[in-house]
């Protein structure tokens, strides 16, 4: 999957672990990439909106 233009973006809250976070694009039509903030040019993973939506959903509940 080309992430040409994607626009990676780390939470808010990432200063408080240590800078083991993960950036997330979700500006590209279609798809949503998350890839680790330490390695930018190293692979991204691609998800759907909807899946994405609810894995977000389910990861704020724990």
């Amino acid at each position: 999957m080309d992430m040409t233009g994607a626009r990676w973006r780390k939470s808010s809250k990432s200063g408080s672990n240590g800078g083991a976070c993960v950036e997330v694009a979700d500006n590209l039509p279609g798809v949503v990439g998350v890839r680790d903030s330490k390695d930018p040019t190293g692979p991204a993973l691609v998800f759907g909106p909807v899946a994405w939506r609810s894995f977000v959903k389910l990861a704020k509940r724990a």
